[in-house]
């Protein structure tokens, strides 16, 4: 089963860590094996396949669960709050490549060399442009690896679309988000209140998403985006980038 990375408190990326063992209530820690004898043998009704580790007290109280985990819903249940949010919609994007891309008909044009950012406004960009004109925001950061996937040069070539538009997508290269210790799951965040965490296949579908308000998981959302979007190139600076590495 997939661990997702919940909290660290260790600046080195080492230990202690906490992750979250996907479509289980089961949570794993990661910190130095307890070696005291004294401690050992106080512990009570321990199984032989049980190991005991110590971690500050630190990375329970910021990072350790404290409701129940989501249930997984249709992202269809999330598509008021792209019209309805105030402030701000950011996205963090960070697979290899999309599924709905792949089946989108731009993909096919793509692949042919057609330039796939100038193109009629859909639903999306429409939205885009009736909330930016209101003064909210819609931002991203994708990460990109080194090169980029077929998946990841496609968002950089049809995003151009959604700059147009009024969304402001910036790149991150993924050793530097790694460096940074971001979540490696895509999520939405709204308002820096509503935390949105998707859920895919091993195919990159879109299974749905988890949904919560919960302050310690909003949080962590917040401080991923702020870290992430410091770091962040502009699309346009970053098209750049990739066609001159040098």
């Amino acid at each position: 089963m997939t661990l997702r990375l919940i909290g660290t408190t260790s600046d080195d990326g080492d230990c202690p860590t906490l992750y979250e063992i996907e479509g289980t209530d089961e949570i794993l820690v990661q910190g130095d094996r307890e070696t005291d004898p004294q401690h050992l043998a106080a512990l009570r009704d321990v199984k032989e396949s049980e190991t005991f580790v110590r971690v500050p007290r630190s990375l329970l109280s910021r990072y350790a669960p404290r409701a129940a985990v989501p249930e997984l819903v249709p992202f269809t249940e999330i598509s008021h709050l792209f019209s309805e949010f105030r402030h701000t919609a950011w996205r963090l994007e960070t697979r290899r490549g999309y599924a709905s891309d792949r089946k989108s008909p731009k993909w096919q044009r793509f692949l042919a060399g057609e330039d796939v950012a100038s193109e009629p406004d859909n639903a999306w960009r429409t939205n885009v442009r009736e909330q930016t004109a209101q003064g909210k925001r819609f931002e991203r950061v994708r990460l990109v690896d080194e090169p980029p996937t077929q998946g990841q040069q496609f968002l950089l070539a049809s995003g151009l679309g959604n700059v147009a538009a009024g969304e402001d997508i910036r790149n991150l290269t993924r050793a530097e988000a790694a460096r940074l210790r971001l979540p490696d799951f895509d999520f939405w965040l709204f308002d820096s209140k509503v935390l949105a965490r998707f859920a895919f296949d091993d195919e990159d579908t879109t299974l749905g998403v988890y949904v919560t308000e919960h302050p310690a998981d909003v949080l962590a959302a917040c401080q991923a985006r702020d870290a992430a979007w410091h770091h962040a190139i502009r699309t346009t600076e970053f098209i750049e980038k990739v066609r001159s590495p040098t």
